[in-house]
């Protein structure tokens, strides 16, 4: 179902529908992280990807043409690029262990300190927040910080836009 998505986002030249099926599909994203047990990144992927970020779209589409250009020539050399890095990512995840696997590098290195150490490096007593916040808390800013300036931007030209439309209401 993914596949398909990304496939009519491809293909579609109205963008309101690309905005609204980016959102399907960043709600499908969230939904496979929840099955690989990444709740949090879930939870920022369907907060971020499927909200905020549809509704910037959104509001951008308001203030812009809600059809797509059409390409002044095919474009196959980033198509060519696309399936080359789609095969090496592929092949790169040949070498990954199985999913879930006890035997994984990461549940002999990273788990076992942030599960043991976490609480008295951060100060956190609870390992997700611990991470979200303290570990990972430039990362959060910046995605934070990102979305703030997104929407800092959109309110600003759909503030533009509302004053240009009262001066033509004048005159």
């Amino acid at each position: 179902m993914m596949a398909a998505t990304a496939l009519a986002i491809a293909r579609v030249r109205n963008l309101f529908a690309v905005a609204v099926l980016g959102g399907l599909y960043s709600f499908m994203m969230a939904t496979v992280l929840v099955v690989l047990d990444a709740v949090d990144v879930a939870m920022t992927e369907a907060a971020v990807g499927a909200g905020i970020s549809t509704v910037l779209l959104l509001g951008t589409l308001y203030l812009t043409r809600s059809e797509e250009a059409a390409p002044r020539r095919r474009a196959v050399l980033p198509l060519v690029v696309a399936l080359i890095t789609g095969g090496l990512l592929a092949y790169g995840t040949l070498g990954l262990p199985e999913f879930g696997s006890p035997d994984s590098v990461i549940h002999h290195h990273v788990v076992p300190r942030y599960l043991e150490q976490g609480p008295q490096e951060t100060g956190v007593p609870n390992v997700v927040t611990a991470v979200l916040a303290s570990y990972r808390g430039y990362d959060t800013l910046g995605e934070t910080t990102v979305i703030f300036t997104a929407g800092v931007g959109v309110l600003a030209l759909l503030r533009r836009r509302r004053r240009d439309s009262d001066e033509e209401g004048r005159r």
